[in-house]
Order: C-alpha cells, then sequence, then structure tokens
C-alpha cells in the first residue's frame, strides 16, 4: 500500500502520516530526508524527531532514496519517507552537494521505478508548491516545475492520496 501525503509547509502533513504509520500497528522505518544546515533547521528536526515513538527506526537518506527503499522495506512493516520536497531540493542545490557520479534524472527514475513494487506499508510525505505565484529565479522555477511533476508521477503510483490543510485531511484519491 502506497500513500502520498501532500501540504503546504506547517500544514500538518508530517504528523498526519505519523498517524498513519502508527495506526498501521506495524514496525516503523523513517527515512529522513533532510540534511542540516543551521541552528534553525536543527530545531525543526528536533521537533519532529520528539513527535516520533522511540522505538521507530531512523535512517537518514538524502540523496539516495531509491537504495534506501529497497533495503528498509519489507511485509508487515512500515515506511515513513519525509520528505521528497527537501530529497529534490537537495539534488537541484548545488550547494547541497549532489552527488556527482549521478543526476537527478537518473535517481528519480530509479525511484518511481521501485516505488510500485516495494512490499509492506509506504507513506511518502511532500509539499504542494504549485498554489502560489511563479517564482522569479530559474532555479526556483525549476523546482516548482520538478516539484509538480513529481507529485503527480507518485500521485499516479499511489494507492491513496491525501491532502492535509489546517491539519485536516481530504482524500483525493
Amino acid at each position: 500500500m502506497l500513500t502520498l501525503v501532500l501540504g503546504g509547509a506547517r500544514s500538518g502533513k508530517s504528523a498526519y502520516a505519523e498517524k498513519l504509520a502508527v495506526d498501521c500497528d506495524l514496525h516503523v522505518t523513517y527515512i529522513a530526508t533532510a540534511q542540516v544546515y543551521d541552528a534553525e533547521f536543527t530545531a525543526r528536526i528536533l521537533h519532529h524527531k520528539q513527535r516520533r515513538p522511540a522505538h521507530w527506526q531512523l535512517v537518514e537518506q538524502p540523496f539516495f532514496l531509491a537504495d534506501a527503499l529497497k533495503q528498509h522495506a519489507a511485509s508487515n512493516h512500515c515506511i515513513i519517507v519525509d520528505c521528497l520536497t527537501l530529497w529534490l531540493a537537495q539534488w537541484l542545490c548545488p550547494d547541497c552537494n549532489p552527488p556527482q557520479d549521478k543526476t537527478w534524472e537518473k535517481e528519480l527514475l530509479s525511484f518511481t521505478k521501485v516505488l510500485p513494487e516495494l512490499p509492506g506499508e509506504i507513506i511518502v510525505v511532500s509539499n504542494e508548491v504549485g498554489m502560489g505565484i511563479v517564482p522569479l529565479g530559474e532555479i526556483n522555477r525549476r523546482f516548482q516545475d520538478e516539484q509538480g511533476r513529481l507529485n503527480q508521477t507518485v500521485a499516479k503510483l499511489a494507492d491513496k492520496v491525501v491532502f492535509i490543510a489546517a491539519g485536516l485531511p481530504l482524500v483525493l484519491k
């Protein structure tokens, strides 16, 4: 079962995904895609960690998400990926030190190929970034375009898609 949880910043999408994981009553692995860049972001990550059950396994993987999913997915197991937005941003941002031996396009292909084949419960969190204005700057527009395409691709593959606004779920699929 693949579930995509979409929403804006601070919409409650991560908390909703975590509740889904608790409710499925399986062993949970939390794949965090974030890299820490400053004290403010460290505090955000700490807030997320404190909210999660301590017995959940944590895997930090900012780039090779397809490999991490293949390694950790199993029947009778739940994986949360939080989140696709940071994963994409790190691939596109040269200051985030993306791997030089692989491209975003290759990693995206690996991810979308493996995603429908994974056993167990998979919950993927992503930001909906296409509801505002078109941003200034080429890299910003590329990010918005790539994020929109990524969300559409995962939504097509997903068994369930939920949009979160103000902490409230709206089931789209």
